[in-house]
């Protein structure tokens, strides 16, 4: 899917580079008061799981006829733009639940209003049947906050399309211990349990790939997919799940093979088609493998299933993709960094044993991202995380620059908790340590560090008699087995754990005066960059609260969770080196001020932030669960208990809000051999409209695919008589 835009940026690649257009907030027209952004990359043809709500639908109609026709309706103007709104939060964040917290969003306008603009619509009056059918599935289920709906999660305290409805937890990890044992990755896996009529559980791992059960001549995967019994429970493997749409992406990876630039791209490419095809994940490591070997590319990608916080269980990766043109300028400061790498590693505070045998050197780029599909854009990227590629053959490293310019863009009136003297400072000095933390966090943080690990034939990766745990001062007694990653053994605590190391090892590293010279700091300018890059990771842990749910006690972002737990140290370390003190705002109204004492940092705070990130490789390289979530859970509790009473601040914290800045992605158009870029207002309405042009060529056949897959697999999610699932 990236790759029909990778074909003709390898032909034109500084075709659409624009990345001034990311850094001028403009007012949007469609909310007062909420900004929009224009920033030059868009997803590829990917479709999003909102095309199966009939909001999204209807709104890809002309924005000013349905305007015209939702007022003629009944609507005011305040309901027209809730209704644009919502569409484009569903398109954003491509289905019905926020990418960045997974809980559920509904339209801000009575039920009957909505259904009025959606079968009045151009599309209902073109397809009744299909919207009317399309509105009578989804309806109530887009309205309805019963508490099951509310989040992604499993069993009773959330939804997922990962796992059928009636998984827990506990099925959860039984299949994630079936798959270990069978050597299988979750990467590119959903799990369906069934249960007989004499109440027995019987579960079916299906694999993404374009082959079913058709014979093949892959005897990689066919060996796999069979019938298994284990621990008492009957398990079947299966493949073909999202063929017809997987199938589209081999398509069009085919076509991007001819552009590659070298063997490396050439080989990486038919390592992808084979493992969407076959629903490899072993072909994707060995496309990761030349991916990582095409060092310096002009125009750098990678698809498939990446990233695995919105899996409740923490071991299954979204499909996503992107498109990139490397930005020279700053990727000459992170080579300069790459360069240091391995002088910066022994400054970080476990000892040598608990490193990488070897620093594999990566590249590292900043890059204008041209195209992101996935439901959230990061600002930067360490992959593969195959933990066995990471330790043995290294990993890539990208920062990606015009979604950090989004990031650096902050108004001074709307700064919350923060000093005032703090502000102008904090306003001046974020992008640039921003830079800086964010080189260090994908390069040194999840670059780094070694597991212990047995393998099948019983070899260590580490001397059983010599090496000794730092923190009992005794030999290790726990390790990884063969079939075991991180992700497989901390499950729901993985990605924020490793977040949390990874941002520690920015904030410790970034004291060093090397670094700081490294991106142009020198004296007073690199002690700022330092007080910032603190300053604001302390008030990333305060606007966390809002990613936490009380009702479940529960974290529902990674990132965020990991701020806070960095948050809970820095503050546990005393002294005044951070404190949080609730007051009245102007406004009449509860406010916070967030205050850290610079004089403090290197005394007090680097201490305490050694002796936190000790343990955190510790326990990671070990593979002690229970201690790793003793440990991190611990700092992540959220009660109301004096001083801080962080229940309390959560209210506050939900009170002041910021608004959420919209993304408004162009579209790209090859003709003839020349690439057109088309821009969009910074609006709902523009947001909408980009993605309802990003599919000319086959929009109605992806429409009718998504329907059918969404159908088949309905009863995964309803009882005797009850409708599919909230993710509408």
């Amino acid at each position: 899917m990236t790759s029909a835009c990778l074909a003709w940026t390898a032909v034109r690649p500084s075709a659409c580079c624009h990345p001034q257009s990311a850094s001028m907030p403009t007012t949007c027209p469609v909310l007062p008061g909420t900004e929009a952004w224009l920033c030059c990359f868009r997803p590829p043809p990917r479709p999003p799981t909102s095309m199966l709500c009939s909001a999204a639908s209807s709104a890809q109609q002309d924005p000013d006829q349905l305007r015209q026709h939702a007022l003629a309706e009944g609507l005011t103007e305040e309901e027209y733009q809730a209704f644009l709104v919502y569409a484009a939060g569903v398109y954003s964040n491509m289905g019905n639940y926020k990418s960045f917290g997974d809980t559920k969003f509904v339209p801000n306008l009575p039920k009957e209003k909505l259904e009025q603009v959606i079968l009045g619509s151009e599309a209902a009056q073109q397809h009744p049947e299909e919207v009317r059918g399309l509105w009578q599935t989804c309806g109530e289920l887009m309205f309805s906050l019963e508490p099951r709906l509310r989040h992604l999660g499993l069993g009773k305290e959330g939804i997922t399309t990962y796992f059928s409805g009636n998984c827990t937890m506990e099925d959860a990890k039984l299949a994630q211990d079936f798959l270990d044992s069978q050597n299988l990755s979750a990467y590119n896996t959903r799990l369906f349990k069934e249960v007989d009529g004499e109440g027995k559980p019987h579960y079916e791992v299906r694999l993404a790939s374009v082959l079913g059960s058709e014979p093949s001549l892959d005897s990689e995967m066919t060996s796999k997919l069979k019938s298994y019994e284990f621990r008492g429970s009957p398990f079947q493997v299966t493949r073909g799940d999202y063929a017809p749409i997987l199938q589209k992406v081999v398509e069009q990876l085919e076509k991007a093979k001819v552009y590659a630039a070298n063997s490396h791209q050439g080989q990486m490419l038919a390592q992808y088609i084979e493992s969407f095809t076959q629903g490899s994940i072993e072909a994707h490591k060995r496309g990761s493998r030349f991916w990582i070997q095409d060092k310096g590319p002009i125009v750098e990608s990678y698809i498939g299933f990446i990233e695995s916080y919105r899996d409740p269980f923490g071991s299954r990766g979204e499909f996503e993709g992107f498109v990139a043109v490397v930005n020279k300028a700053m990727s000459a400061k992170f080579e300069r960094l790459v360069a240091s790498a391995e002088q910066l590693l022994k400054e970080l505070p476990w000892p040598p044993a608990f490193e990488k045998d070897k620093f594999l050197t990566p590249d590292f780029t900043s890059l204008d991202v041209l195209t992101f599909a996935g439901s959230g854009i990061p600002a930067g990227i360490n992959i593969p995380n195959y933990d066995d590629l990471r330790q043995t053959e290294g990993f890539k490293n990208v920062s990606l620059g015009n979604v950090l310019a989004v990031a650096y863009a902050t108004q001074r009136e709307k700064l919350t908790f923060l000093e005032e003297d703090d502000k102008d400072l904090y306003i001046l000095w974020k992008g640039p340590s921003f830079d800086v933390q964010v080189g260090l966090h994908e390069l040194l943080g999840h670059g780094s560090g070694k597991l212990f690990v047995q393998d099948e034939k019983g070899a260590f990766n580490f001397d059983q008699e010599t090496v000794i745990n730092p923190e009992t001062g005794e030999q290790i007694q726990s390790w990884y087995r063969s079939g075991e990653t991180w992700d497989s053994k901390f499950s729901t605590i993985a990605s924020s754990y490793e977040e949390c190391r990874a941002e520690s090892v920015g904030l410790y590293l970034c004291l060093h005066q090397e670094v700081l010279e490294i991106f142009g700091f020198e004296g007073a300018d690199a002690e700022d960059v330092i007080y910032v890059n603190w300053l604001n990771m302390v008030r990333a842990g305060l606007l966390a609260l809002e990613f936490y749910t009380p009702e479940a006690f529960n974290w529902r972002q990674a990132h965020m969770q990991a701020r806070f737990v960095i948050l809970r140290v820095l503050l546990e370390a005393g002294e005044g080196l951070v404190t949080i003190t609730p007051t009245t705002g102007s406004d009449g109204r509860p406010d916070a001020r967030v205050r850290l004492d610079r004089s403090k940092i290197r005394s007090v705070g680097k201490p305490a932030l050694e002796r936190f990130l000790r343990r955190l490789q510790v326990l990671k390289s070990t593979g002690d669960v229970a201690g790793g979530r003793a440990l991190y859970e611990g700092y992540a509790a959220v009660t109301d208990a004096p001083p801080e009473c962080f229940l309390t601040l959560r209210d506050t914290v939900l009170l002041r809000k910021e608004s959420r800045k919209l993304i408004v992605q162009p579209n790209t158009r090859l003709e003839d051999s020349d690439v057109q870029l088309l821009e969009y207002e910074a609006s709902a309405a523009g947001l909408i409209r980009s993605f309802s042009e990003r599919f000319p060529e086959d929009g109605p056949e992806l429409e009718e695919i998504l329907t059918q897959l969404a159908t088949a697999d309905a009863r995964f999610w309803k009882g005797p008589s009850e409708a599919p699932s909230g993710q509408a």
